[in-house]
């Protein structure tokens, strides 16, 4: 889309922040829920799968014109966290 002002530039990007947010919100219900099917802290961790959705990142960012780099970066860190969250669900159970 082509904009016509700096208020539709922040209006879209707004409308992508909001779509972001509420994805993010979902992915975390899903992690909560993964926990459950874990036998230990190191099945929580699960580097082997970290690595495997790193690499599927990198893949669909090349694919979708975004930055391979920065979309690496994006995921471990929120991958990081849920793994975070998901350890506290694992050790509430």
């Amino acid at each position: 889309m082509i904009c016509k002002d700096i208020q539709e530039v922040r209006a879209g990007i707004d409308r992508i922040d909001n779509e972001i947010i509420k994805l993010i919100a979902e992915r975390g219900e899903y992690v909560k829920q993964a926990s459950k099917f874990k036998k230990d802290e190191q099945g929580v961790k699960a580097p082997d799968r970290v690595e495997q959705v790193i690499k599927g990142v990198k893949e669909k960012a090349e694919k979708y014109g975004a930055d391979p780099d920065m979309c690496e970066a994006l995921y471990r860190e929120m991958i990081s966290r849920f793994t975070d969250a998901e350890m506290q669900e694992f050790k509430n159970k």
